[in-house]
């Protein structure tokens, strides 16, 4: 069975861009649902833990936050900190309300099966690129292929089994002795919001229509079915 993350585990919430002028502030991409309530969390550990960063001053700009971080106080000290992934533990992430959303950081890693109990994979990223959330499934032979994260093609999201039961296409995972109970041509799915299987919503951590960067991240999105990325926010 797959492993349950922990409330230890770590959810990468934002990453350090360029530095943003000669006082040592520098361009925050946050993961976020509310790209502003990355400041919420309290301080951002660096990925090896080495280092702590308090956020003094967060502001929006154009594609970016402008933030300036406790003990960096000139450009030279932001450029180190070029491209450093800034994380929280698990337990910081506010309880989800509503029954489909889910955090990516749950998602990823639990095992795929079809209707019919057949081992298709686990869940190795999940994604959004503009037309709605997408579960990544990595059999274990073979290419890794994407769903729709649908009430149609995922009907059940079992966190406590640590598994999704999935209704794929007709011929997606040729290896599996599949059989849909309700066939379609690949490539046909229902569309997000149908009354069949309306979106879910996963909540991970980058904004949303990118995909994300980190799989341990998308660990945040939410699904209607959300996945949360991280979160919408603490308080």
């Amino acid at each position: 069975m797959p492993q349950q993350p922990t409330e230890d585990c770590r959810v990468c919430v934002a990453r350090i861009g360029a530095p943003h002028g000669i006082r040592g502030e520098v361009r925050l991409h946050a993961f976020t649902n509310d790209p502003m309530a990355v400041a919420t969390y309290g301080a951002l550990e660096a990925e090896d833990g080495s280092r702590r960063f308090a956020i003094d001053k967060l502001r929006p700009a154009n594609g970016f936050l402008v933030a300036r971080l406790a003990g960096i106080d000139d450009r030279n000290a932001a450029e180190r900190l070029k491209n450093c992934r800034l994380f929280v533990p698990r337990s910081r992430l506010p309880k989800l309300e509503d029954a489909d959303d889910f955090y990516h950081v749950d998602l990823i890693g639990l095992g795929v099966v079809d209707r019919a109990g057949n081992e298709l994979g686990t869940i190795a990223a999940v994604h959004n690129f503009g037309a709605g959330d997408l579960v990544e499934v990595k059999p274990p032979n073979g290419p890794t292929a994407l769903l729709p994260f649908t009430k149609a093609v995922v009907p059940v999201v079992d966190l406590a089994a640590r598994r999704l039961v999935v209704d794929p296409p007709v011929g997606l995972f040729a290896d599996t002795p599949h059989a849909p109970t309700s066939p379609r041509k690949r490539g046909e799915i229902d569309a997000p919001g149908a009354s069949a299987g309306g979106p879910r919503a996963a909540t991970a951590a980058p904004a949303a229509g990118a995909p994300h960067p980190d799989p341990l991240a998308r660990s945040g999105e939410s699904r209607k079915r959300r996945r949360r990325e991280v979160s919408p926010g603490l308080g």
